[in-house]
């Protein structure tokens, strides 16, 4: 029997209470993730929220699977994505940082927040750190390095941005993009084409840009 329309509206809908569970998140930690909050803010009953998920714990357990899904699953897709040079790869996976539809730096900031006070969600945090370095090591061994050389690259590449994110770092989006040329040379040993630089700056909406010095 089909839901009566306005009953459907009362009550919400699952993905209605994961966006103002992630919502929550981000602006106040796992702290602030509470249904009766979720229910005040949405302008819904407390009730509507156990039509869709049994439980908080339901919740944050969903909004785990989507921080895997995006984030982890991302990183790991880019890192496979066709290239045709090593430089290139490496373009592909710093298009995550780039665009919040692949990666969401401040769903992982949450996170690992969130970590810090939960060894369940930090073992789940250091899961994905795994998958992550292992799908970059992967990529540098696809273009010829050595599994130990692969190894340090991918944690190079990787706990650089993790930094990026653990310290909130704000940079100009032209300021960050005249850098990328230099980043991908210390990252892969090789200078970047034009060409590849231009098509990367391209799929971030931004016109070439002259590089600048690291201290810029």
């Amino acid at each position: 029997m089909t839901e009566p329309q306005n009953e459907s509206v009362s009550r919400g809908s699952p993905e209605l209470w994961l966006q103002a569970a992630r919502d929550a998140l981000l602006e106040g930690g796992v702290e602030s993730v509470k249904i009766q909050v979720l229910a005040k803010n949405l302008n819904l009953s407390r009730a509507s929220f156990y039509w869709f998920f049994k439980d908080r714990d339901e919740l944050l357990a969903a909004l785990l699977t989507q921080w895997r899904e995006k984030n982890t699953g991302n990183i790991i897709k880019r890192a496979n994505a066709y290239a045709d040079s090593l430089a290139e790869a490496i373009l592909n996976v710093c298009d995550c940082w780039f665009d919040q539809e692949l990666f969401d730096s401040r769903f992982e900031f949450a996170i690992r927040s969130w970590a810090l006070q939960s060894p369940g969600i930090l073992a789940e945090v250091q899961q994905a750190d795994t998958a992550r370095i292992a799908a970059l090591t992967a990529m540098f061994e696809r273009f010829g390095r050595t599994p130990g050389a692969a190894g340090v690259r991918a944690r190079t590449i990787y706990l650089v941005q993790i930094g990026y994110i653990s310290m909130q770092t704000k940079e100009d989006i032209r300021l960050r993009m005249s850098r990328m040329p230099e980043y991908v040379q210390v990252y892969t040993g090789v200078e970047p084409e034009v060409r590849e630089m231009n098509r990367f700056f391209s799929r971030h909406g931004v016109s070439f840009v002259e590089p600048v010095a690291a201290n810029g």
